[in-house]
């Protein structure tokens, strides 16, 4: 996922788009996910797993809010 791509996100994403962003497998996230091990906090709607994108930025080391660069 382009650094473009992470600031585009939407304020929360599904597990599949942060385990992209995070570079992990479909069955390793979420096996994390279930297990409460996820490397970012994992929000929960019935049977869906959340994450928010101010999370995955922290955990990327991205600035909040940032404005994405022009080339």
């Amino acid at each position: 996922m382009t650094h473009e791509e992470l600031i585009a996100l939407p304020v929360a994403v599904s597990l599949d788009t942060a385990n992209r962003a995070l570079l992990l497998g479909r069955t390793t996230g979420y096996s994390l996910a279930r297990r409460g091990q996820y490397p970012v906090p994992v929000l929960r709607h019935g049977r869906q797993y959340r994450v928010a994108r101010a999370h995955l930025h922290r955990h990327l080391g991205l600035a909040a809010d940032a404005p994405a660069e022009r080339a």
